[in-house]
């Protein structure tokens, strides 16, 4: 095994293998935000010249996303601060306007492997307010069955999302054949006269940059989106909403977004959020092609070379993200790798990003079936535009040695 010195390390670069976490911002996008930091300064509310130039610069990101989206009708992009506002804003909005127009408690349905952004919200609406929420269950591999989508639709039911990509195992949903569920179920409510809404929502944040995310192919009335996750700038997301779908805006003090979301756009950063988008949709056959060989051939390596390594999530190729490489390592701590590889200069982390300071395995391993003593153990690799063989090489010149350390510091046999 390779000696381990942080500062010898930290003087090489660093190899980065958390692009599911964030990614860096591409010189192209930070070029076409600068001038809206200080030159082009303008508030897009005020009336003079360089407050309307800013307007007009805000109308064009909103076009180009929708362009990027497949969406055809003004006023279906809602800029926000991200996917976890994004999130919050449509299941939160569609609830309570169920409840303030209809007058009835409604019915939410979750998938079990969600963004805690979208978990969460739902839990918090279950627990105070009340309202019935359904959490799907999901295979062994991590997808969810369209006629498990269809049992859970109840007459009250008005809101369901399952995300496209999950950011922990890289499982692809069957969101189109879901979206043809929805669609179904509306038209049979509408023959039978029945004004409540149904709306299906995607959070697409991992999907985005290598698939489709067309709204009318997916059969989708909201989907969520954040800028970082494909070379964009933190900080800056937005909610696809179909012309028609009502909700309540969930942030007050402005008519900014057609009074569906209070405050100052943040234009710099809608602006690099549309010119992410338009590269990763111009790019994203080339990408896909590339990163899923750096994908497959980590693989390859990580099951052959060590021994009781489980790859999390399906095995086929064809049903999980090309970046997104996750493994549980049995008889050892995924934190403890993650410390050993930081020592080594290499970035990865264990589940989800937004989770890693706690101590509770992932809700996605537990819901895919895995005990959480064998869920302490995983660990997720997640790859970009600039990784390459040799950084694979490095990574594996590594884990090897420090996977069998520390199966020999550790108690369980």
């Amino acid at each position: 095994m390779q000696s381990l010195s942080r500062s010898d390390k930290r003087k090489e670069k660093m190899i980065y293998f958390d692009h599911a976490a964030t990614t860096p911002v591409s010189k192209e996008v930070f070029n076409s935000m600068k001038p809206y930091f200080s030159d082009r300064f303008g508030n897009p509310s005020s009336i003079y010249a360089i407050g309307q130039e800013a307007k007009n610069v805000l109308c064009e990101a909103r076009h180009s996303a929708q362009k990027s989206l497949g969406a055809d009708k003004p006023g279906e992009i809602i800029f926000t601060s991200g996917a976890t506002e994004s999130n919050n804003l449509a299941i939160k909005g569609v609830a309570f306007y169920t409840d303030k127009v209809f007058k009835i408690k409604p019915h939410l349905v979750v998938s079990s492997i969600e963004h805690h952004s979208m978990l969460d919200a739902a839990k918090y609406l279950e627990e105070y307010f009340e309202y019935e929420v359904t959490f799907l269950p999901v295979d062994h591999e991590g997808r969810i069955n369209p006629e498990e989508v269809k049992k859970s639709i109840k007459d009250n039911t008005v809101f369901v999302s399952v995300m496209y990509g999950n950011n922990e195992t890289g499982t692809l949903e069957p969101i189109a054949k879901i979206g043809q569920t929805i669609k179904e179920l509306k038209d049979k409510r509408q023959k039978e006269n029945n004004q409540l809404p149904l709306i299906f929502h995607s959070d697409v944040v991992q999907a985005f940059q290598y698939f489709n995310c067309d709204v009318d192919r997916l059969g989708l009335d909201m989907l969520s989106l954040t800028a970082h996750k494909f070379y964009g700038p933190k900080g800056v997301g937005l909610l696809y909403t179909r012309l028609g779908t009502s909700f309540l805006p969930q942030q007050q003090g402005g008519s900014q977004e057609r009074n569906r979301r209070a405050g100052t756009e943040n234009v710099p950063y809608i602006v690099g959020l549309a010119k992410a988008m338009e590269i990763a949709v111009k790019n994203r056959e080339k990408d896909e092609k590339y990163i899923s060989g750096m994908c497959d051939y980590l693989t390859e390596r990580v099951q052959k070379e060590i021994p009781d390594a489980e790859l999390i999530g399906p095995k086929d190729i064809m049903k999980r993200l090309p970046h997104i490489a996750t493994f549980l390592f049995k008889k050892v701590e995924g934190e403890s790798i993650l410390i050993n590889l930081d020592l080594a200069g290499i970035a990865a982390s264990s589940g989800s990003a937004c989770t890693s300071g706690s101590l509770e395995p992932s809700h996605v391993t537990r819901a895919l079936g895995y005990l959480d003593m064998d869920a302490h153990g995983s660990v997720r690799f997640s790859l970009g535009k600039l990784n390459s063989k040799d950084d694979i090489d490095k990574l594996m010149a590594y884990l090897p040695d420090i996977v069998k350390k520390l199966r020999k510091m550790s108690p369980i046999k």
